[in-house]
């Protein structure tokens, strides 16, 4: 990992070597060491470790720009960088809406900004994971499953700067892990990210996707159609990812955002609050965006209603509002993107959930999602992992999956209640914090093959 005064130094170099050759130079450098180790049949099949260190120009010259990237951090590699770099922004059109670069803001939310380094994860080795490893195949094993995931540790940085003296440096563990608990005519999965040890408990993991692969044997076939559905927190996180950059300024530029024009409107339910917060205790990732720009705290939802949205600085100098610190990377056609989703919830537990449930299901996890019709938000997918019919209060068999045909936004003003909320990973986007969520007439299509 490259420590701050490392990436500083690269960083000054190319700023000195593009020195009155062009009209601005912006400099990232992101780099991970994170190793895997894998799994499957019960037996550990791989640990992979990488090392990979990149850095990106972007150069600003005659109202165009570029950028390019290497993995040569070596002094000739970074001139070598700037050199093509100059000779590709020439060869660019003209951006008559290309601001300049980004200043230091002097934001003192900084002081305030949660420590994201663990020493226990960063001595996290190969024989500790294969160790934690040998523990979930246990289980597995005692429950005459089979057992598959992954278990990866290690940590991620990024540093950037440009020659208006902005630079800015941020470096924090990684650890993961997933398993998927296989049995004769079912399955169960779990999964934990985050950057303290804490956060990814693997035996714990293996014991809950066991006991779903277990109470979800012999499933059986239930009729299609319109349901009160309990979604896990991974499927609330998996099914909502679709709605996020709805909530961006360029979205709504591009006249793209199914809530185009709905500033100010109730789009969602009472109960519905989403932030997006950086500085939450369970986030993760770095406090400033693809331009440096520090991330602000966003209220975008409150109590449904739609209150603000978030701004990089190209975005935001074209609505007259000021950035909100969610920049992506230039140049970059989605622009910006919230990265810190929060949705409290109301402490309610899933057993509670299901106690208060005539009828229903209980949803572990959705995959292959797929967007049907972005501008009503409709989203198509399967349900996988663990799908359980609910009758008088209990959950009484497995059943076999289903696929669904919902709009997110008629999903949000149909909730009925929320679980607590806490740090979720998923496979559709990055982990976020959400809650359980029990909703009604949520729409199923079929029943699938298995």
């Amino acid at each position: 990992m490259l420590t701050r005064e490392a990436c500083q130094k690269i960083i000054d170099l190319a700023i000195q070597h593009a020195f009155k050759r062009v009209d601005g130079i912006e400099v990232q450098i992101i780099g991970s060491d994170v190793e895997t180790s894998r799994f499957a049949n019960n037996e550990v099949t791989q640990h992979q470790a990488n090392v990979v260190d990149r850095a990106g120009v972007r150069l600003l010259s005659q109202g165009k720009q570029v950028r390019l990237e290497t993995d040569d951090l070596s002094s000739a590699g970074v001139r070598a960088l700037v050199d093509r770099a100059i000779t590709a922004v020439g060869l660019m059109e003209k951006d008559d809406t290309l601001p300049a670069l980004a200043t230091a803001d002097g934001d003192s939310s900084w002081h305030s900004y949660p420590e994201r380094f663990d020493p226990q994860v960063r001595e996290i080795d190969a024989h500790a994971r294969a160790f934690a490893i040998k523990e979930m195949i246990e289980i597995a094993s005692r429950h005459k499953l089979s057992a598959a995931g992954v278990y990866a540790s290690g940590t991620r940085f990024e540093a950037l700067g440009n020659s208006t003296g902005l630079f800015t440096y941020h470096r924090e563990t990684y650890l993961e892990s997933s398993v998927t608990m296989c049995g004769a005519d079912s399955t169960g999965w779990a999964k934990a990210q985050g950057p303290h040890r804490y956060m990814v408990d693997t035996r714990a993991l293996a014991e809950k996707a066991a006991m779903k692969a277990k109470a979800s044997a012999n499933p059986q076939a239930i009729t299609p159609g319109h349901y009160t559905v309990i979604l896990e927190h991974a499927a609330v996180l998996d099914l909502l990812s679709y709605l996020w950059w709805d909530f961006t300024g360029t979205s709504h530029l591009d006249k793209r955002s199914c809530l185009l024009d709905k500033l100010g409107d109730k789009v969602f339910g009472d109960n519905i609050t989403i932030e997006d917060d950086v500085y939450h205790r369970e986030q993760a990732g770095c406090p400033f965006d693809g331009e440096g720009l520090n991330r602000r705290k966003v209220v975008i939802v409150e109590n449904g209603v739609l209150r603000n949205l978030v701004f990089g600085r190209r975005s935001a100098g074209r609505m007259g509002v000021a950035p909100t610190g969610h920049g992506l990377p230039e140049p970059n056609s989605l622009g910006d993107q919230p990265r810190n989703l929060v949705i409290p919830g109301n402490g309610m537990q899933l057993d509670d959930m299901v106690k208060s449930t005539e009828k229903g299901v209980l949803l572990t996890r959705v995959w292959y999602v797929r967007q049907v019709d972005p501008a009503r938000k409709i989203v198509t997918g399967m349900t996988r992992d663990g799908t359980f019919l609910v009758e008088n209060g209990e959950v009484s068999q497995g059943i076999k999956n289903l696929r669904f045909n919902v709009s997110l936004i008629e999903l949000l003003k149909k909730v009925i209640s929320l679980g607590d909320s806490r740090r979720t990973a998923g496979e559709e986007d990055i982990p976020q914090v959400v809650p359980a969520m029990k909703v009604a007439d949520f729409n199923f299509t079929e029943v699938t093959r298995f």
